[in-house]
């Protein structure tokens, strides 16, 4: 164990206050966190930050260093354009990867409950169920939903190995963006072809054609947006239900000193929803009593967190980067992972705190987690064997370790494609008529979507907060999933109360005539699909431009730092809505593919990409994008002045826990904990 030395004079690490409770915390106890790991990296590479370095043959690694010193290509000749685009596919076929892989997931479960070989798993979904049915030319007659969902599931499950033809839901996107996707040969076969057609194309000796490697960028990140994710919304859809606007808190405040905590982390709903079920089981809840627990509380963690709460209300303890912090709060007694976004330093904190690190998927083994496989056809038992770990480690608490900031805000969440056209026109005539109208009036300039995950590299939370706000005040409506869409709960911008102070007089009416939040929360980050065809509702309504490239609408992830994040951009971009995100592609090695990314996918798609880490400069990115598109369609400019400037976020603790270190001395000898050098 190190000698205790002060942390040296550093930036705000987050804006959130309990975080920051936390982080103060962390830091006079020498427990490590994922900020520390971030300083002790140093400078990070900058071949690798620019994208100019190439692994993918072991005649390298190569690096390129173009128009400087060194070397100029890799050892077989390939240029920074060709590294640079190789990279970037590759990141993009991993993130589609994980979002199929998700989807698949799904569709696998969605048959399970079509055969009623489970008692979990039902079809809970009815009205979508024959929506996508009819949609599919699936027949539908006096069949029940037992046989309508096993041949949708078999319908499905052919979309992700598909080897001709093109993905069925190519058929939602207007007819423009069709034509754009056909034009570039960019046009999503099936989904797994795509991820393994980019990486053959990205392997030593292949495709070395710069342009041609971001087309299949493309076409690989549109597998994803309109397959794998569009498929794994619906088909959750089906299975767990369709979300509706309910009431819930969010931020560590949510946990409960005196009942027993699961932490659910991760992003596959299978096991959370089931976990959500049995935790209101009554025999688990007198065995929770008969250890001492006034309950069974669940809280989530990332986009697991998001998609119970959409369904069921389970409040949301934290986004990504509050994964640890939790476990800090000395009250968790399970944390129960699965997929993507888990840190595998959190089972480090197991050595200074009680709880159990559990992770459950088989394709995701953390070391030192306890591992329960789960598997769909054995979900309840799982489920339940779960929550008996955790009530069995309740009575393991140290007291003295138990540190709950007081911090926690009202969300409203739940807001689906179909759910803002039968809030807006109401239950007998849905329809996305009055947003158009109001678009079109100018009493909304535009709409934006803002999505993605925390990265340590910026201040927790602050680009969300301050570039939406930014949007709201000039009246944009913003619409927002995953960590993002957190982000802003915690900050109170998912109430409506929020319009009336940041938002401009345009939302204020809107929000007052319908009673919305100015942020709708829509799902977890594989639910951006919702956005995908909220947009393409818009068009469909009318008047506001007849495919998704003219509609004065753009898209933004601030803080992003996941391949997830590059695929989901790229088929925003590749759809025709601007993307605009707070740190670079790792492009940037080669002026030419980013002038590519920036410029010429205008030519082929009708938006590019931006870079811009300021977010109220990325804000006005967007705005400028709108406002653009609304002198194209010939739309009057807003109907109301900007009110006011925009406010400073208040990165002032308020959370009222112990003071800092109090209760946690003995953490400071915890094997593990690890103490912050000068």
């Amino acid at each position: 164990m190190a000698e205790e030395k002060k942390r040296p004079e550093e930036k705000v690490r987050s804006v959130d206050p309990a975080s920051l409770a936390m982080l103060e915390i962390a830091s006079n106890t020498g427990v490590e966190t994922v900020w520390d790991r971030l300083d002790a990296q140093k400078a990070q590479c900058k071949f690798g930050k620019q994208g100019i370095c190439c692994r993918h043959c072991f005649m390298g690694p190569c690096r390129v260093n173009p128009g400087g010193k060194g070397a100029q290509t890799g050892v077989c000749g390939a240029t920074a354009e060709t590294i640079v685009a190789r990279g970037l596919l590759r990141h993009i076929a991993a993130g589609t990867a994980a979002h199929s892989d998700h989807g698949r997931e799904i569709v696998r479960t969605l048959r399970l409950a079509a055969k009623g070989d489970s008692d979990a798993y039902k079809i809970r979904g009815p009205r979508k169920l024959r929506k996508l049915a009819k949609e599919y030319d699936i027949e539908i007659g006096d069949r029940s939903d037992g046989e309508i969902a096993g041949e949708l599931a078999d319908f499905l499950s052919k979309q992700f190995g598909q080897q001709d033809g093109l993905l069925a839901n190519v058929d939602r996107a207007p007819e423009q963006q069709q034509k754009f996707w056909a034009a570039a040969e960019a046009t999503p076969r099936g989904v797994d072809r795509e991820v393994v057609t980019g990486m053959h194309m990205t392997h030593m000796g292949v495709d070395a054609d710069a342009d041609h490697i971001i087309m299949a960028c493309a076409r690989t990140a549109l597998a994803d947006g309109w397959g794998g994710s569009m498929i794994a919304t619906d088909v959750s859809d089906i299975l767990f239900g369709e979300p509706n606007p309910l009431r819930a808190r969010v931020n560590l405040g949510v946990l409960e000193e005196e009942q027993i905590n699961i932490l659910v982390h991760g992003h596959e709903p299978t096991l959370s929803d089931v976990i959500v079920a049995a935790s209101r089981d009554p025999e688990l809840l007198a065995e929770a009593e008969a250890k001492g627990a006034k309950g069974i509380n669940l809280a989530g963690i990332c986009c697991t967190a998001n998609e119970i709460l959409m369904r069921h209300g389970v409040p949301v303890a934290g986004n990504f980067l509050q994964q640890e912090l939790a476990l800090m709060t000395g009250v968790i007694d399970v944390m129960l992972v699965d997929v993507q976004c888990v840190f595998p330093a959190t089972t480090e904190y197991q050595k200074c705190f009680h709880t159990k690190v559990v992770s459950t998927s088989p394709k995701a083994k953390v070391p030192g987690a306890t591992h329960i496989d789960f598997h769909e056809e054995e979900a309840m038992e799982t489920a339940k064997k779960i929550i008996r770990v955790a009530i069995d480690n309740f009575g393991n608490r140290d007291p003295e370790k138990v540190n709950i900031p007081d911090v926690k805000e009202d969300v409203i969440a739940g807001f689906t494609t179909d759910v803002i056209s039968d809030i807006l026109g109401g239950k007998y005539r849905p329809s996305y008529r009055p947003l158009n109208d109001g678009i079109q009036a100018g009493r909304l300039r535009g709409v934006a979507g803002v999505v993605g995950c925390n990265n340590p590299k910026f201040p927790q939370d602050e680009s969300h907060l301050e570039l939406v706000k930014e949007l709201l005040r000039n009246d944009v409506l913003v619409v927002q999933t995953g960590c993002s869409a957190i982000a802003c709960g915690k900050a109170g911008l998912l109430t409506p109360e929020a319009a009336f102070q940041h938002a401009g007089k345009g939302i204020q009416d809107i929000c007052k005539a319908v009673g919305i939040p100015p942020v709708l929360h829509s799902g977890s980050c594989v639910d951006n699909t919702r956005i995908l065809t909220a947009c393409t509702e818009m068009v469909n309504e009318g008047g506001i431009g007849d495919s998704l490239d003219k509609l004065p609408v753009a898209g933004a992830a601030p803080e992003w730092m996941s391949e997830k994040a590059i695929a989901i951009g790229m088929y925003f971009v590749a759809s025709g809505i601007s993307v605009v995100i707070g740190q670079s592609l790792p492009v940037e090695g080669s002026e030419y593919v980013t002038d590519f990314l920036t410029d010429k996918l205008e030519d082929h798609f009708g938006a590019t990409w931006s870079f811009e880490p300021d977010p109220i400069k990325a804000a006005h990115i967007m705005i400028d994008r709108i406002d653009q598109k609304r002198a194209d369609l010939g739309l009057p400019g807003p109907m109301y002045d900007v009110p006011y400037e925009p406010n400073a976020v208040d990165t002032a603790p308020t959370a009222h826990v112990a003071a800092a270190g109090e209760g946690l001395a003995a953490v400071g000898s915890c094997p593990g904990a690890t103490r912050i050098e000068d």
